[in-house]
């Protein structure tokens, strides 16, 4: 399959409820109408969308939004099924949108929100299939993340991978999970476009046959002046410690990033955007 999460292991689950009504059956496309807050379906969103260790636990992964949706069509990712509100279904660009999927709820505008994970509450989603990725891709262009804890961050350099050819991201334990809602929301699509390994011990690298780079503002090199091997693995550390020594060990050479305006580090999706992007800018440099 894909790049993106691989299938569930388990079957369909139940849709309906009691209350619930079959809308229509077409060639493809089964479409149920549910009214109950207390649907199946329902619940496991709800935990889905709110719990970020859910998904392990579930073998599904829920999107928001129309943005994200496109995306995961655009790249033939597997989907289980669509959920849509009632005010949307009536918009033609976003029902072919949830038609993409092989089963969709409808459900009010009013459920739709009491599940959604976010403030204000997107009018489509999908569920995908999902299972633990632990195969390295040994001479991928890589991003390795040790501990790196903020959500929104790791979705940034999910974005940054994906925008300057780093074709696989390697969570170390410790770091946030790729593929919890908040980190979703923040790659904005560049799940989809990624080969991503999750929760792995530091033991895990030992498979990764590129050299390893971290930034340091006690490196010698500057970035901009240093030689980068390609392909290669960025290392990006903890907010606030960086990365481990252990981590540190395995690197070939440290860089800094050079800041004439006197600041002593950069944001952790910064420092990555701007090493990703020399990277890539060696390669072609035209």
């Amino acid at each position: 399959m894909g790049r993106a999460p691989g299938r569930s292991q388990a079957g369909p689950r139940p849709l309906g409820g009691p209350s619930d009504v079959l809308v229509g059956r077409g060639a493809n496309v089964n479409t149920l109408h549910v009214v109950s807050r207390d649907n199946p379906l329902l619940v496991r969103l709800r935990k889905l969308a709110r719990d970020p260790a859910a998904h392990r636990r579930q073998g599904e992964v829920w999107i928001e939004g129309d943005h994200l949706c496109s995306a995961c069509v655009a790249r033939g990712q597997p989907i289980v099924q669509a959920v849509i509100t009632e005010s949307a279904w009536q918009q033609p660009l976003l029902r072919a949108l949830a038609q993409a999927a092989p089963r969709i709820v409808i459900v009010k505008d009013s459920l739709f929100a009491q599940f959604s994970g976010l403030e204000s509450p997107a009018s489509i989603g999908f569920v995908l299939p999902w299972r633990a990725q632990n195969e390295l891709r040994p001479d991928a262009a890589s991003v390795v993340l040790d501990r790196l804890q903020d959500s929104g961050n790791v979705g940034s350099v999910l974005r940054s991978a994906a925008a300057f050819g780093f074709a696989q991201v390697i969570a170390l334990k410790g770091t946030a999970a790729l593929w919890s809602p908040k980190v979703l929301r923040a790659g904005m699509g560049a799940h989809f476009g990624l080969h991503l390994v999750d929760a792995v011990d530091e033991s895990a690298l030992d498979r990764l046959a590129v050299p390893l780079i971290a930034t340091s503002s006690h490196a010698a090199d500057a970035l901009h002046r240093a030689e980068l091997p390609w392909p290669c693995a960025w290392v990006l550390g903890h907010e606030g410690q960086g990365a481990s020594p252990q981590v540190m060990r395995r690197c070939l050479r440290t860089v800094r990033i050079a800041q004439p305006g006197g600041e002593e580090s950069l944001n952790a999706a910064a420092a990555a955007a701007v090493c990703l992007y020399e990277s890539a800018r060696r390669r072609d440099p035209a």
